[in-house]
This record gives C-alpha cells, structure tokens and sequence, in this order.
C-alpha cells in the first residue's frame, strides 16, 4: 500500500507541474548575475536538450522564439547568421519557443506562414534553415516562466559560468528582414569572447507577448463569437466578376472557386476559413465563388454555414463601401464562362481552383486542386509584404 501511495503522490506531482496555468500572472524576467534555470525540452530534430548539453560552451545565448511573430520570423534568419559566426568560438545559441498553441488567437497568426504548434515548428526551423536547436516548451511553459521570456524573440546571454549577462532584444531589426545596423547580440557575445563586461546588460524585448497558457480562454471566446457571425451570399455574373478581380483596393484578394459536390473543395474550406481569419487585420480578403447550379443555391448556403465562412467584421466597412454585402459568390446560370474569363482565363475548369489576386488586379499566384495550405499562406505573406 506504501508503494502505491508513493508512486500515486509522485505522479499527482508531476501532473499537476505539468498541467497549464489558468490564472493570469506576471511574468519576473531572470535578473543579471542569476544562473540559467535548467531545461529538458524536445527538440524539432527529435533529441531531448538539457542545460548541460552545452556545457563546454564558452557563451551560451538561449532566445525565446516562435513561428507567428512578425518579429521572430523576421529574426530568425539573423539568429542563424549568428550561431554560424560564433561556432567556431565555442558559441552555443538555442532557440525555444514557450508559446502554448491553444492560447493563439486566429488573427495573432496573420503575419506568417506557420502557426507555434511543435509540428509547425520542425516546418518553420526547416524553412529557415535552422541548424541551431529548436526546442518545445509550449506544453507546461515551466522553463519559459523560470526565464521569465516575455516576448518572442526575448534573448538571454549566459557567460561560461552560466551566469547571466544581458537580456532583452536581439538587434535593431524589429521586423527588418535581411542585414541589420546594430546587433545587441552580437555585440555582447563578442564582448564576452574577449573577456570584457557586457555593453548593455538590459534592453527592451519589443516582440509579441508570450502566449501563455492562461489565454485559452480568449482564443475560445473568439472562435463562439467568430461561428456566431452571419454567413451570406450573393449572386456573381461577367460585371460583378470584372470588378472583383479589378480590385480597385489595397487588399490581396484570394478567390476560390468551389463546388458542394466537389470532394477536395469541401476538405479544404476549414483552412481557408482559417486563413481569412489568420489575416483579417491586414489588407487581405478571401472571396468564395460556387460553381453550383442556381437550383443549388440552398445546398450553398448550407455547406458554407457549415464550414463558418463568414465575413470578418473588420472588413464590413469596406466591403460595404465598395457596394457589396458579401465575401461569398454564387455564380448566375448561363454565366459561368464569361465569370471564369474574367477572373482567370488560364484556369481549365478543375475545382477548386484559387487565384492570388494584388491591388490592380494582377494575378500573383494560381493553384488548381486541393491546397497545400502552407504554401498558401506564404504566397499571402508574400504578397502582403510587397503591397505594403
């Protein structure tokens, strides 16, 4: 009976460290001189990471990281940079991210092409080609809470004796992709190389907050009010079509063209739902176009009430504005040819098809059959950042 109560007790304790705070708190940043908190996080390589695996390194730089931040995406190739500039010094740089997933509203996640779960993580680091360890803490956010990260990236300078020198922001890019003019990380590593005080010991960590696990509860607020919304739509023919893809705005406008009787159409509206929402406080619409018969236009509203392709409420006023009601399209029988001529004229007919529309009109990316909704999003980013 002893043994089972003691095996009971030590795994009520190690459940109840692992479960995720509810409860909103302050996150305390790990003060100058304290010693870096110990780890054993999984990396996106597959290898478990503990503090004294780097142990022989002479500067030890750990940066709490992530996918979704405009911030971080833009750093992550200088992070490489680094790390490779440094190896050879006895330089060691980790990268974990401690953002919980589930606390990551949709329209958190409009600025890049990955979301911060761990599968999305091995895609992001592989992308960016990533050598450097990239390790999960976004399931009990134990270790980013003994740091104290409170934006992505928050960077954390150890000396050889484990103690910590500098904290905060990694360079002056902020979102800059590409080459910066001040490095506060390389200016403190090398610093400590050569046996001198840090430059700075502390500076701000401008980034997204971390996304603790504490807000759940709004990311589930927000998907009850987003399925709450209503779902409309309107005829389009030839006129309507021209004036879509004219795009007299400054949206990048994704139209997919989509049928109820089309299999892959239907698998991969919940993504696109999900990217309409991703980027709906940017200059980004999505617009759906059903390719059914008029005599099917109740089975059309029902697939996509179903699916909650919904206008955002941040794109009413303008919508509005340009004399519609609506993201979603039925086009009119009879019509069908002359709506497809103008939107695009090289698509063949197979659904769904999806065309990447900029400001003016042109064409910027097309795909027939079902998404890769990855490389959707990252054609989005793309052509956001060109239009902005």
């Amino acid at each position: 009976m002893k043994i089972f109560t003691s095996v009971a007790l030590v795994l009520s304790t190690f459940f109840a460290v692992a479960e995720p705070s509810t409860q909103p708190f302050e996150p305390v940043t790990l003060a100058i001189g304290a010693a870096a908190p110990d780890f054993d996080l999984p990396g996106v390589d597959g290898k478990n990471y503990k503090l004294a695996d780097f142990s022989s390194a002479k500067v030890l730089a750990i940066v709490f990281t992530c996918n979704h931040c405009p911030e971080a995406y833009a750093a992550a190739p200088r992070l490489q940079e680094t790390a490779d500039a440094f190896k050879e010094k006895g330089v060691a740089v980790v990268a974990i991210s401690g953002n919980d997933p589930l606390a990551l509203r949709s329209d958190e996640l409009g600025y890049a092409p990955h979301g911060d779960s761990f599968d999305e993580m091995k895609l992001a680091a592989k992308e960016a080609n990533w050598t450097i360890p990239y390790l999960y803490d976004g399931e009990t956010q134990t270790v980013t809470k003994a740091y104290g990260a409170v934006s992505t990236p928050h960077l954390f300078i150890f000396d050889a004796s484990r103690k910590l020198r500098y904290t905060g922001r990694v360079d002056e890019g902020y979102r800059k992709h590409g080459p910066v003019e001040k490095s506060q990380m390389r200016d403190v590593i090398e610093a400590l190389l050569a046996g001198k005080e840090s430059p700075v010991a502390t500076t701000r960590s401008y980034g997204c907050s971390t996304k603790w696990s504490y807000k759940r509860a709004s990311v589930k607020a927000d998907n009850e009010a987003w399925e709450k919304r209503e779902v409309t739509v309107d005829s389009l023919d030839a006129a309507k079509a021209k004036e879509l893809v004219a795009n007299a705005t400054e949206k990048v406008r994704l139209i997919n063209f989509w049928a109820t009787t089309c299999g892959p159409c239907i698998a991969e509206m919940p993504d696109l739902v999900e990217t309409a929402r991703r980027f709906q406080n940017r200059d980004f619409e999505f617009i759906t176009v059903s390719n059914d018969p008029s005599s099917a236009s109740k089975r059309v509203l029902q697939v996509l009430k179903k699916k909650y392709v919904a206008t955002p409420r941040t794109l009413e006023k303008s919508i509005k504005a340009e004399g519609r009601s609506t993201n979603n399209y039925h086009i009119a029988d009879g019509t069908t040819d002359a709506v497809v001529d103008a939107i695009d004229k090289e698509w063949n007919g197979a659904l769904p098809h999806s065309v990447l529309i900029a400001p003016g009109g042109k064409i910027l990316w097309r795909h027939t059959g079902e998404l890769d909704i990855v490389e959707c999003r990252r054609q989005i980013v793309k052509a956001l950042a060109s239009a902005e």
